[in-house]
């Protein structure tokens, strides 16, 4: 009986450090990661704003509430009838970012 109960305890020593080995390895999950906030000051203000196509808004509305966003590489474009349009790379770090713009008027 006492070999049998060593070896039980030997399995389960072997059981817990497998256990706790294991538990070990598993890293936790990355913090949330900081959302990037887009606020756009541009003239005409009824310019509107995309980000690789999908539409964020007017720049009058962006100009009063910052666009949420992930942080990281944009490609954004301004529109505006009777103005030429206007794109922008911009690499957007996690906080508030003001982007300020002037379109170029189209010659009559």
């Amino acid at each position: 009986m006492n070999a049998v109960l060593r070896a039980e305890r030997v399995a389960a020593a072997v059981w817990l450090s497998v256990l706790v080995g294991a538990t070990g390895c598993v890293k936790p999950p990355p913090p949330p990661a900081r959302p990037a906030y887009l606020r756009v000051l541009a003239v005409p203000d009824s310019a509107t704003v995309y980000e690789s196509d999908h539409f964020l808004g007017t720049a009058r509305l962006l100009a009063k509430e910052p666009k949420a966003l992930r942080p990281g590489v944009k490609y954004l474009t301004f529109k505006a009838p009777g103005y030429f349009p206007h794109d922008l790379r911009l690499d957007l770090p996690a906080g508030e970012t003001r982007v300020k713009i002037t379109l170029r008027a189209v010659p009559p």
